[in-house]
């Protein structure tokens, strides 16, 4: 099954992440280099801070474009993974290893339905 790890920050955690840059990017190649070896990693991206962000509403047919995140939140997603494997503690087990997880926090979600082009 596949599931999306979601890798949210805040700005302490990425004041952590700036102060320890060299041995955070460490850890993570050693576990990306991990899941492509094992076949589980799918995929993944680090997304632009929540200032770059636009959130799009759509009401009575009428689209509403504003700056920023839809919540009011320290908090913001700051990336993203999909990982296959055989299981959601498999799954939560990547998500621990993640450095954001001591940070900040990491989400783990079956994907349920797959959209391809």
């Amino acid at each position: 099954m596949k599931y999306l790890l979601l890798i949210y920050g805040n700005p302490a955690s990425q004041e952590a992440i700036a102060r320890a840059r060299d041995q955070v990017m460490a850890e993570v190649d050693t576990l990306m280099k991990e899941l492509a070896a094992t076949g589980e990693l799918v995929g993944g991206q680090a997304l632009a801070g929540p200032a770059e962000s636009k959130t799009v509403v759509v009401r009575d047919g009428v689209p509403a474009v504003t700056d920023g995140p839809f919540l009011e939140s320290k908090e913001f997603l700051a990336g993203y993974l999909i990982v296959e494997c055989d299981s959601v503690e498999r799954a939560t087990d990547i998500a621990a290893r993640w450095p954001d997880a001591r940070l900040c926090a990491m989400e783990v979600r079956p994907i349920i339905n797959e959209v391809t082009a």
